[in-house]
């Protein structure tokens, strides 16, 4: 899995995380499922979201040739 962050807010900020969730929170209800993560390492509030890689279901074949 992939994360992609869609906004950061700083956690420093006198709302807290609040900014943060009202954000994911619209992106849930555009259909995006975003989240809120705390990055230590910048101090800030993140909203992501999980990104699966595709898995193959069909064998991949060489091309056959004549």
């Amino acid at each position: 899995m992939d994360r992609e962050v869609l906004e950061r807010f700083p956690a420093g900020g006198p709302r807290g995380h609040w900014p943060a969730e009202e954000y994911a929170g619209a992106c849930r209800d555009e259909g995006v499922p975003a989240r809120v993560v705390m990055d230590l390492s910048s101090d800030a509030f993140l909203v992501v979201v999980e990104q699966r890689v595709p898995e193959r279901t069909e064998p991949v074949t060489a091309p056959v040739r004549e």
